[in-house]
């Protein structure tokens, strides 16, 4: 009503501003009879506050001059159930976010006025009311600056004691809208990069600085449960598991990434304060129940959990004080008397506490066969479960995390240069041999077992062994590694493997895929095993636990393919090891595509275009054989049955005979040769049945190509029952199934000759040059 008043006047005057003001000021109450009215007038004075801070400045002149932020606060006090806030709050926040003056910013912190509002008795019913509040705070953190931060801050003598911006938005700190939290983070991160040394000093004191040991404590919530997904027993789907320990990882990461965002700011006391809490609330109570059989109060993580938080732990957060007290807990057992007595100078006086407590309560049984360092003796009483016993376990979960984590630390650019030199691959640390390296050490033993891991039979994953051969590349790569006469043996053993694995997928039904799927995968796997350390997700050393063999009928289809597929990925990784063996690098693409497909056509097939032919093509019914089938929509029809296979394809035609032309045919039907598996009924001898795969084959977009298994909706197989006139005739459109399907499986064959035959792999497998990088 009072709008339609001022039509004629401008909107963005200042005489209309005036008015508006005028009009609030006459609220008296604000309840739902004139809540409306309210919001108009709130919308109308930041829309014109907004406009006059960019082009009138006698707008902003007299919004200060009227108090109006002041009749912001007043509207609040004297709403009764209006739910009046939300707008208010929201439109507060459009009206900090577009104001661009530095004056205009400066006086609105003032006055208290901000904190007035931040600090009202709001009623956060389970509404959007407290999404418009975190975001009003986000709009004030947002302008502030080393300049107007006092403005909000409450000073006694020469200390902050209260800070209502900060303290009320920790209160939303564990919120479970995920929006609310990220804006939480982000608000403190500004006010963490703009703070003086007072309010520095206010955020790491107790109590404000428990913000910080709570942050901790949830993520050891979260790793409790992500841990009990890992290890379920209750029977869940593996792609759902997956799902949700995606998810778990993947906000667990979250909350690393915003740690390390704080450290990043340069703060000491920050710095501190959040390492100090790392150490004492995360990796002490980890990292000690890890590296002995016990388990403490302060984890009952497993060994495979705990090395994957850890390795996130030095990827996402880093720095000097949490990577090398990892390396010195992990590599302490290994170190020389006098490396020793050097790292207790400079290690924090807990590490050692709580490694000889857990040196006391260890067994008394004296390790046999204990190692010696630089002729120092390792410490008598090995407590179970050391890092190189991890690595060599016979649990390829466990090896490879363990030595995942080793890799991880070798890499990091914070390791001190005396633990650098102990998990280094090469014995020399600028220019000296400072200590023998364990990885240099013992690195036969841990290829040998990789090795083995490779070898292996199922269930060990195809996922598993892509991994393997990542590690394997990564500790081949360094200069005067090499594989020894027994690891040589074990790598041509595990090849030879393979190569008869994929010899058998050619009596498969997916034999026709075989060189797509090699074509496809290529590029993926060299892309697998060229990865770093560092972009390398450790969520991997988790999946290990889930992953699990396709369960269902072994001779479906469906099933079939995932070994297949599987079977073809673990034969490239071969080729692709036994070429960096041999060679130092890795095979190209383009060794694929010069291979060159021989076709087994006959010239009638040739000739009559049948290797062509689709749905509704005519073709040539001269190589047909005479048969009936009956389809559930149409009933018994006669029809012709012609097999065809050119080069690595075949199929299977259905031909119905062409109305006008008796020689000529056109295509109804039709099937892939492989997997047909012709039987003749053993009741009915004139019938013959054929198996149909119904599910096509899905490639993953993207650069690197690659087959989906994970995510396929299992289909049963189609069944065709097909009668001929007589059993003689049956039997002659078997064979000729079978003759045609044996073509195609030689085309196959003869493609993969090559690569069976190493002409791409860098020379026969039994070159004594081989073992040893060039």
């Amino acid at each position: 009503m009072w709008r339609s008043l001022w039509r004629s006047i401008d909107r963005f005057s200042l005489q209309y501003f005036k008015h508006v003001i005028n009009e609030l000021q006459k609220i008296k109450v604000v309840d739902m009879h004139n809540r409306e009215l309210v919001v108009d007038l709130l919308q109308s004075i930041v829309e014109i506050v907004t406009y006059g801070d960019r082009q009138d400045s006698q707008i902003f002149e007299c919004f200060m001059e009227h108090q109006v932020l002041a009749e912001f606060v007043r509207v609040l006090k004297i709403s009764k159930n209006s739910r009046i806030e939300a707008p208010l709050l929201q439109y507060l926040s459009i009206m900090i976010q577009n104001m661009d003056s530095e004056y205009a910013i400066y006086y609105c912190l003032s006055n208290d006025y901000v904190n007035n509002i931040i600090t009202h008795p709001y009623k956060f019913d389970g509404g959007d009311l407290a999404q418009y509040y975190i975001s009003f705070l986000r709009s004030v953190s947002n302008k502030i600056n080393g300049d107007t931060l006092c403005l909000l801050v409450k000073v006694h003598g020469d200390a902050v004691v209260s800070f209502p911006l900060y303290s009320e938005a920790l209160k939303f700190a564990q919120h479970g809208e995920k929006m609310i939290q990220t804006a939480i983070r982000a608000l403190t991160l500004n006010i963490y990069n703009v703070s003086d040394d007072m309010v520095y000093q206010f955020i790491t004191t107790p109590p404000v600085s428990s913000y910080f040991s709570d942050l901790i404590h949830n993520l050891k919530e979260q790793f409790t449960h992500l841990d009990n997904l890992v290890h379920a027993l209750e029977e869940m789907d593996v792609n759902q598991r997956r799902k949700e320990l995606l998810l778990k990882t993947e906000r667990i990461v979250d909350d690393l990434y915003y740690l390390k965002d704080i450290l990043c700011v340069g703060e000491s006391r920050l710095n501190k304060v959040v390492t100090q809490n790392v150490l004492n609330l995360l990796l002490i109570p980890i990292l000690h129940p890890l590296l002995h059989s016990r388990q403490s109060d302060g984890s009952n993580l497993s060994p495979i959990t705990s090395l994957y938080i850890v390795s996130c732990l030095i990827q996402v957060i880093g720095g000097k004080s949490i990577v090398n007290y990892v390396a010195g807990v992990l590599l302490y057992p290994y170190m020389s008397l006098s490396v020793r007595e050097a790292r207790e100078a400079c290690l924090s006086s807990a590490f050692f506490s709580n490694y000889n407590d857990m040196e006391k309560s260890s067994c008394s049984t004296e390790s046999e066969g204990a190692e010696s360092v630089n002729g120092s003796p390792l410490h008598r009483h090995l407590p179970e479960g050391r890092i190189l016993d991890f690595i060599l376990s016979d649990n390829h979960s466990l090896s490879l995390a363990s030595l995942f984590l080793l890799l991880t630390l070798a890499e990091s650019k914070d390791l001190e240069d005396l633990l650098a030199s102990m998990v280094s691959l090469s014995a020399m640390q600028h220019g000296m041999v400072m200590e023998e390296s364990i990885l240099v050490k013992f690195m036969p033993q841990i290829l040998s077992a990789l090795l083995n891991v490779l070898a292996s039979e199922p269930p060990t994953t195809v996922q598993v062994k892509w991994h393997t051969g990542w590690f394997l590349r990564k500790l081949l790569v360094f200069q005067g590694i090499r594989l020894d006469e027994h690891n040589f043996h074990l790598f041509n053993t595990s090849y030879e493997r393979s190569c008869i694995c994929v010899e058998k997928e050619l009596d498969g039904c997916w034999f026709d895929h075989i060189m797509d799927v090699l074509r496809n995968e290529w590029a993926s796997c060299k892309t697998a095993l060229e990865e770093s350390s560092q972009s390398k997700d450790p969520l991997f050393l988790l999946e290990f636990t889930i992953c699990q063999i396709a369960d269902g009928d072994a001779t479906s289809s469906h099933v079939a393919w995932q070994r297949m597929v599987d079977v073809v990925k673990v034969f490239i990784l071969h080729l692709q090891l036994k070429a960096f063996i041999s060679k130092g690098e890795f095979l190209e693409k383009s060794s694929l595509d010069s291979i060159v497909v021989l076709p087994f056509d006959s010239a009638k097939n040739l000739a009559s275009g049948l290797s062509s032919a689709s749905f509704g093509s005519e073709v040539s019914l001269g190589s047909g054989i005479p048969c009936r089938i009956a389809f559930s929509n149409a009933g018994i029809r006669d029809i012709y049955l012609i097999p065809v296979a050119r080069g690595i394809s075949g199929k299977l035609l259905l031909v119905e005979k062409h109305p006008f032309r008796s020689q000529r045919g056109v295509v109804i039907a039709i099937a892939p040769l492989a997997g047909l598996s012709p039987k003749i009924d053993e009741d009915q001898p004139t019938w013959l049945h054929l198996r149909i795969r119904e599910f096509e084959p899905r490639i993953n977009g993207g650069k690197n190509k690659s087959y989906n298994t994970k995510e396929f909706i299992q289909v049963a197989d189609g069944r065709w029952t097909i009668g001929f006139p007589n059993a003689k005739a049956c039997g002659t459109a078997r064979s000729a199934i079978l003759e045609e399907t044996s073509k195609q499986r030689s085309s196959v064959r003869n493609a993969l000759g090559p690569l069976f035959q190493n002409d791409y792999g860098g020379g026969s497998s039994d070159r004594q040059d081989g073992r040893a990088l060039v």
